[in-house]
């Protein structure tokens, strides 16, 4: 069960991960049978809100679709069961930075807080990109109430499904051009990154970071992702 295997995940590896760079790559948490099981969910229209074609919008090239309540069994169990680990992670950003903000121990808290300021709607995601998409670099943010953390699955394999698509993260550095960060994750692979922004340690004390994601150009055939962001949103 998934939930077993991220009860046994390195759970300080992947805190320490996170905070000296601001995500973390979990190797084969999805298995094969789980990433095809999830891409076909994206031709079941009835378990969607809202389908965004990037270029409308100047996002990017491609497709992605917003999961609608109750959640697919698997995506659920996701989103529930990693969010307690990666809360206690993210008090530990707040205290570094000394923002006076306490994250609930489980999603069902979080999610009455987003309640509480309009934000309802649920934010877990399906990408799919074909030759020639991308994603341009962004937050996703989605209301005053958000989580600092999110969890992105690729469901297919590089160089065997698809060529190009690399995820992209930039990091603002003070006073100077932001970092860019190249990711080539696996099939099955998780990687936890920051939402927004992250804890780095200068001279006075720790400063925030800020981080943007994306996905460079797919060069050939089908790339398809899960995304789990743990806030509701509002629209």
């Amino acid at each position: 069960m998934i939930q077993n295997k991220i009860a046994t995940l390195d759970w300080t590896g992947i805190a320490n991960a996170l905070h000296t760079k601001g995500y973390c790559i979990v190797p084969k948490l999805l298995s094969p049978k789980q990433c095809k099981a999830l891409i076909a969910l994206y031709e079941q229209p009835s378990l969607f809100r809202k389908q965004v074609i990037m270029a409308q919008h100047r996002f990017g090239k491609g497709a992605y679709k917003y999961f609608d309540y109750p959640l697919p069994e698997t995506v659920a169990d996701l989103r529930r069961t990693l969010y307690p680990k990666l809360s206690g992670i993210a008090n530990g950003w707040m205290k570094a930075l000394k923002i006076a903000k306490v994250y609930p121990d489980s999603l069902w808290e979080l999610q009455q807080k987003c309640a509480e300021n309009g934000q309802n709607k649920p934010t877990p995601l399906l990408l799919k990109y074909e030759k020639g998409g991308f994603n341009t670099l962004h937050q996703d943010i989605y209301g005053t109430v958000y989580f600092p953390m999110q969890a992105l699955f690729l469901l297919t394999e590089p160089e065997t499904d698809f060529t190009g698509g690399e995820f992209v993260i930039t990091q603002q550095i003070p006073r100077a051009q932001s970092k860019a960060i190249v990711l080539q994750p696996k099939k099955g692979d998780m990687i936890v990154f920051a939402t927004n922004y992250r804890p780095i340690k200068g001279t006075r004390g720790y400063y925030r970071a800020k981080m943007r994601h994306g996905v460079s150009e797919v060069h050939s055939g089908k790339r398809r992702a899960l995304g789990i962001i743990f806030h509701d949103a509002a629209s």
